[in-house]
């Protein structure tokens, strides 16, 4: 991997989480507990051999760039290589964003020709995954591939939600759909890329030049280069998830409750890294009752939990119960509460007496696109005073103080 660049696209706001996302980068929101959504990207690349690393941001950063830092919970603080965070900058004439996936590449040029390597890989810092990308540049290099896309099966009912693609008996791409009405494959493109790096620098500087583009991989890249070059689709069996809506946010950090959950790591030396503080191991008092969840360092529970995921330092008052729900970190809820169906941000204040996820199901009066469940969303930095009671579907902004009670689908 001496001579594979890898960049990380981090930049992305996250609007379909809401909440989670109007304070931090969506790249920088919990999961799991213990990490951020990051860490499996940046623990995919180096578990490959993977360490030099351009990470792109450019929505809020400021909580992303402090978790990386420089890069050591991941072995990548290195003189030769490591990780840069790379965000927007100014030029003699103006300020640059970053109008697109590609366009965010093609402003990092000289980033990548610094380390003049053969291969890039593109991927992205918000999914959930396990990947050799190892595998993935042996396959690109048997195809004699100029870029190769990594793919998996998805039903048919979901593959209207991806970038579809259509190969022949080679695999070799012949067609790319985005998001099609009506599908013509189900083999789902994961935002996975590798190039030779000399093609796709070519590729990004005349796309750079098309008024007419979006300057995106998947809206404008891979459906011109399949036109005329070896594009191949790499099949990928593993567990993969974009954790981009509430509702999948919240599945999949309670799928991690399961006896053996759907992604499970065998391999003892493929390891998740995350940058997380030094706490004390978790407290579970006698009177308590804990069935079925994932309990962090430095909790401290009195009450009962079950079906949840509890981070890093959350405390749970007496007599409190907590079902099917995301609490992150540095939450303290309070005595004689119910909370179910929840997702609760770092470092939410709950009083005693206070009920969350109650009542029956009503539609978001705040976006019915974003919240369509019965689950409740308290943003971070926010307080739950005593004897609130809060219903289904509601949610709470960031940095606020409730002092009434919210009926299903209010939001504050």
């Amino acid at each position: 991997m001496k001579n594979v660049v890898a960049l990380i696209l981090a930049g992305g706001q996250g609007t379909r989480l809401g909440v989670l996302t109007e304070k931090i980068a969506k790249p920088a929101v919990q999961f799991g507990g213990k990490y951020r959504l990051i860490d499996f990207t940046l623990s995919n690349c180096v578990n490959s051999g993977i360490y030099k690393i351009g990470v792109l941001t450019q929505y809020k950063p400021h909580l992303l760039n402090q978790h990386i830092g420089i890069g050591k919970p991941w072995d990548l603080d290195r003189k030769d290589g490591g990780v840069t965070i790379l965000q927007p900058y100014y030029t003699e004439k103006k300020g640059v964003w970053y109008n697109g996936t590609a366009d965010a590449v093609y402003r990092n040029i000289e980033f990548v020709d610094d380390y003049n390597p053969q291969y890039v890989v593109i991927l992205s810092g918000d999914h959930i995954y396990s990947m050799d990308y190892n595998e993935l540049l042996d396959y690109h290099k048997a195809k004699s591939a100029l870029a190769t896309v990594a793919c998996m099966e998805v039903p048919l009912s979901e593959a209207s939600r991806f970038g579809i693609m259509v190969t022949d008996l080679e695999n070799r791409i012949i067609e790319f759909q985005e998001k099609p009405k009506q599908p013509k494959s189900t083999l789902a493109s994961l935002g996975i890329y590798v190039f030779q790096w000399s093609f796709i620098r070519e590729v990004l500087i005349e796309d750079a030049k098309n008024d007419q583009s979006s300057h995106d991989f998947g809206k404008d890249i891979i459906p011109k280069i399949i036109q005329t070059e070896r594009v191949f689709a790499f099949p990928f069996d593993g567990y993969w998830k974009d954790v981009g809506t509430i509702y999948s946010y919240w599945e999949s950090n309670l799928e991690l409750t399961r006896p053996i959950p759907p992604f499970n790591i065998h391999d003892e030396n493929w390891r998740i890294y995350t940058h997380s503080k030094e706490m004390p191991p978790a407290y579970i008092a006698d009177s308590t009752k804990v069935k079925n969840s994932l309990i962090s360092e430095g909790c401290e529970i009195y009450g009962a939990v079950s079906n949840s995921v509890l981070a890093q330092g959350v405390e749970i008052g007496k007599d409190s119960i907590v079902k099917n729900s995301v609490i992150m970190s540095n939450v303290r809820i309070g005595e004689d509460c119910y909370i179910e169906n929840a997702i609760i941000a770092e470092n939410v204040v709950i009083g005693d007496f206070v009920k969350i996820g109650i009542g029956e199901f009503a539609e978001s009066k705040l976006n019915k696109k974003v919240y369509n469940s019965e689950i409740t969303v308290i943003g971070m930095d926010s307080i739950i005073e005593s004897k609130v009671e809060i219903g289904k579907n509601c949610v709470v902004g960031i940095d606020k103080i409730v002092n009434k009670n919210l009926s299903s689908g209010d939001y504050i």
